[in-house]
């Protein structure tokens, strides 16, 4: 769609059958499985995922046109998700893509309720386009509660954003309401539990999903805006480990000498004109008895530096991770301008940089 992937969660499947099986049409009683209930509840499972979709397709369009690109939608067991590949570079465009998803909502509710009173409220139609305006319009109202990964959240942070300039300060302001956006549904389902323990439970456990989900959200988001601070101060050479150049032929029991004596963090093999040409692999090393590294050649324990996994000392900031996203690996190999050999970026360190542990 639009060049766009579209996934379908089995958890949405589910769902599709939890409907289907469970639907009961107004009037009918507590009796799910009317005659053709099942098939009518899935054919509102079926209506309610498409209006999901289209909720997700809002936020794509719009992300499209304002020239954020869109990666993924993904529909699952509680909703959606349009994964973009960057974020949005102003407030202005954050807004924009946010709100189109509950318009889109909020219009499939108003197009649903027109359709229901087209059929007429007494027919099976009219039944299901008046239940499904209901739902659209709880969609909209639900993701529009201030706390991410919710629409409101978006909103709330975007508008924080405008205000103060800081990104990173409004991410964890919205993200700290979406854990309390996430206590207050738990504690909905709780109460309502407690109120209609017949019913309760079921309303507890969709609840108690959703309140878990929008807190893992929150706690994400906060997450990356740790790593958007500290974008600015990744530099490919400044966090590369000191490196040990060796020739291909020297033995291993000298080149572990060279390492330990300069005390540096990796051994890279050059070629003739000193540039990098294999990485000594460490667990190769662990495996090479004590005894036989006099008679083993460094070669014997390196491999061969891939295309991309060489990085320019001067990369920096975002770049630095869009290169390591393009070719993932354990170690990197950086140079300077000229090709020579500064040191090995490992990215268990780049991690440890951007974990919410590190200062």
């Amino acid at each position: 769609m639009l060049g766009v992937p579209v996934f379908v969660s089995p958890s949405a499947l589910l769902l599709v059958a939890f409907i289907a099986l469970t639907y009961t049409r107004p009037g009918q009683g507590d009796t799910p499985g009317w005659p053709g209930g099942y098939a009518v509840g899935a054919g509102f499972a079926v209506l309610l995922l498409l209006s999901v979709f289209l909720h997700e397709l809002g936020h794509c369009v719009v992300s499209q046109a304002v020239g954020v690109p869109v990666r993924s939608i993904t529909l699952f067991l509680l909703g959606g998700i349009t994964r973009t590949d960057t974020e949005a570079r102003d407030p202005t465009r954050s807004y924009l893509i946010t709100f189109a998803g509950p318009l889109v909502s909020l219009c499939l509710g108003a197009f649903s309720a027109l359709a229901a009173e087209a059929f007429g409220r007494g027919g099976l139609g009219g039944e299901l386009f008046g239940q499904l305006a209901w739902v659209n319009l709880i969609v909209a109202v639900f993701n529009m509660l201030p706390g991410l990964p919710l629409d409101g959240g978006q909103l709330v942070r975007a508008g924080i954003w405008r205000r103060t300039g800081n990104r990173s300060a409004a991410t964890r302001v919205a993200g700290w309401s979406g854990r309390v956006v996430s206590l207050l549904v738990f504690a909905a389902g709780f109460l309502l539990t407690v109120a209609n323990p017949k019913q309760g439970y079921a309303n507890m456990f969709w609840l108690g999903l959703l309140a878990a989900f929008i807190w893992v959200g929150a706690t994400q988001a906060m997450r990356n805006a740790v790593v958007l601070e500290r974008l600015p101060r990744l530099q490919a050479g400044s966090m590369a480990r000191p490196a040990v150049a060796v020739r291909a032929d020297l033995p291993l029991s000298e080149a572990l000498r060279r390492l330990a004596a300069e005390r540096a963090g990796a051994i890279v093999v050059v070629d003739g004109l000193g540039r990098p040409d294999a990485v000594v692999n460490e667990q190769a090393v662990a495996a090479t008895p004590e005894q036989r590294r006099p008679w083993v050649t460094v070669a014997t324990v390196a491999r061969s530096i891939a295309d991309g996994l060489t990085l320019a000392a001067d990369l920096s900031g975002n770049d630095v991770l869009t290169a390591l996203q393009a070719h993932p690996a354990t170690e990197y190999i950086v140079v300077d301008a000229d090709g020579g050999l500064v040191g090995v970026l490992a990215a268990a360190d780049l991690a440890y940089v951007l974990s919410p542990v590190a200062r």
